[in-house]
């Protein structure tokens, strides 16, 4: 592999990852459809949709520890949303990872797109005001909260995603849980879901070695600088940055699909 191949790669790692940290999303939806388009797009051999989910799965569960890491301090992760939202999307998402080797290439693509779509539209839902309320103050449903994290583990788990982009609007809209908060604990769930993500692919060799270890060291570096530059973001226009950029990603992919 030559090393403008090599530099493509990263830059795709470190664009994902610095998304993901600021956002608290694990990164796939943003890298996903770049390893599917761009390598092609630069006369490089495409990654099949089954490469691109497990590529995805093991770069994701490194940017999600930098991410949490550089969330660590100032109690904004919430460690009963963590438990009973991660141990639900553990489970879902090896479920997911394991059986997406059943499916086909088009299969994935469309789990793919209507996680998107579902996405998306959730973003647009209107939010109550709840970033004022202090973090110890802080209530959830704790059975719906790990029915929709079981959910949402299966369809991440195919795709090689962690989820976090499912995770973020669920947070948001139906749980009421203030930006910041979810941007940090989304973080950690998506770690944990990226363990059974991760597992899965690799046990169905669904895994370009190569290609996931310079993602990777990208991961590593950009994922805090990411998470540095999102806690000093205007909440509201971190909402509207991802929105606008799940609903993109929905779109292009739907396209391609139909």
């Amino acid at each position: 592999m030559d090393i403008t191949w090599i530099i493509t790669i990263f830059l795709i790692g470190f664009v994902g990852s610095y998304v993901s940290g600021m956002l608290g999303i694990g990164g796939s939806i943003i890298k996903y459809p770049m390893l599917l388009y761009i390598p092609p797009l630069l006369g490089f051999t495409a990654f099949t949709a089954h490469e691109v989910s497990g590529i995805s799965a093991v770069q994701v569960f490194f940017a999600s520890i930098a991410g949490v890491w550089a969330y660590r301090k100032g109690g904004y992760l919430n460690k009963s949303l963590i438990i009973y939202m991660g141990g639900a999307i553990l489970v879902g998402s090896f479920i997911g990872s394991y059986g997406s080797q059943f499916l086909s290439e088009e299969g994935v693509n469309v789990v793919y797109g209507i996680l998107a779509l579902i996405a998306a539209i959730m973003m647009f839902i209107p939010k109550k005001q709840i970033d004022d309320k202090p973090m110890d103050e802080v209530t959830f449903n704790k059975v719906l909260a790990a029915g929709l994290a079981l959910i949402v583990g299966v369809g991440s788990g195919i795709v090689g995603a962690a989820g976090g982009f499912l995770l973020v609007p669920i947070m948001l809209v139906v749980l009421g849980i203030p930006t910041r908060m979810t941007i940090a604990t989304s973080l950690a769930i998506t770690f944990i879901s990226s363990i059974g993500g991760t597992i899965g692919k690799l046990m169905t060799g669904q895994v370009d070695y190569y290609p996931a270890a310079i993602m990777i060291v990208a991961s590593l570096i950009a994922a805090p600088l990411g998470a540095k530059a999102g806690k000093k973001m205007n909440t509201k226009a971190l909402q509207g940055f991802l929105a606008v950029l799940i609903l993109a990603t929905a779109i292009k992919i739907w396209l391609d699909i139909l």
